[in-house]
Parts: structure tokens; sequence; C-alpha cells
């Protein structure tokens, strides 16, 4: 997964200046220049937009008492949608309009579950004695981990000595230690 973003990293700026070069051949410098000018005022416009529509949909999720799953998913889209925008190139702007558009939101938001879901299975098969994510224990996300307080019982006396406390007591035999 990190040799990914890092190829991601470092392809993105130069899959981004390809673009650039390219459609600046075709329609020219300045016409390229004031399109990604363009890109970026639209994308403030629908930043502020949806991100107000969020917003609005997480309050209104919270105030009704239910799990705002999709709203918060939203909301995440909606600022990496705008990340995605502050970066200059077209590529990224297609990305992170992807992100912000309400009608392409959606389908994000279903790949970004599914790829989440595999990568939780794929790090739970990772960690040794664990069953699947959601695990044999209910409401414990790794089936063979041992809950605090459910080893063996060892009953015992708990002893202080303090300065004029009394002597101890051996409780097996009642006598007094001398």
């Amino acid at each position: 997964m990190r040799s990914v973003l890092l190829l991601l990293f470092l392809m993105v700026p130069v899959l981004e200046v390809l673009v650039l070069i390219q459609v600046g051949q075709v329609i020219g410098g300045w016409p390229t220049f004031l399109l990604l000018l363009a890109g970026s005022a639209l994308g403030v416009w629908i930043v502020r937009r949806e991100g107000r529509r969020a917003w609005k949909n997480l309050q209104g999720a919270l105030q009704s008492g239910r799990m705002p799953e999709r709203e918060l998913a939203d909301g995440a889209m909606v600022v990496a949608g705008g990340a995605l925008l502050l970066f200059p190139g077209f590529v990224t702007d297609v990305a992170g309009l992807l992100f912000l558009l309400p009608f392409t939101r959606p389908l994000v938001r279903r790949f970004g579950a599914r790829f989440l879901a595999r990568r939780v299975d794929a790090l739970a098969r990772t960690v040794p004695g664990a069953g699947t994510p959601f695990g044999d224990v209910p409401g414990f996300p790794f089936g063979d981990v041992q809950r605090p307080g459910s080893g063996p019982v060892i009953h015992g006396e708990v002893i202080r000595e303090e300065p004029g406390a009394r002597e101890p007591r051996d409780t097996r035999r009642g006598l007094t230690e001398h």
C-alpha cells in the first residue's frame, strides 16, 4: 500500500505536467491558463455550496438522533475534493470534481466503502489469532482477542504495611505472626 501511495505521489505531478503540455499545445498557453483559473473558481464555488449542504445534512442527522454515516462520508469527500482542487492541473481537478459533485459522490462513496472493507478484512487477517473483522465475539472487532478481566481469577488478600498498623494476620491458620 505504501508503494502504491509513493508511486501516486511521484506519478501525479508528471501526469499533470504532461496533460498541461498537451492541452497547451491544442488550445494555446493563455487559454490553458484561463481554463485552469476558471476550474479553480468553479471548484471553490462548488466546495462552498456542497460544504454547506454537507454541514446542514450532518446537523439534521444528529438532531434526528440517527448515525450520520453518509453525511460524515460526504463531508470527508468535500474536504478531499477541495484539497484536490487546490493542486494546479486538470487531472486533480477532475478527481476533485468527482468527489464534489452531488451526482458522482454516491459512486465514489460506494467505491470507497468497498475499498475500505477489503483493507480492513486484509488487515484483520494479518493479526495473529484474529477472525474476520467482525469476528466471532459479538461486538468485538477481532474474534480470538481476550477481553479484559476474562482471565483466571487468583484469590488473595492485599496487605499494606503502614507505620503503627496492626501485625499482619495469617488468614489460613487463624494465627498472628510474631
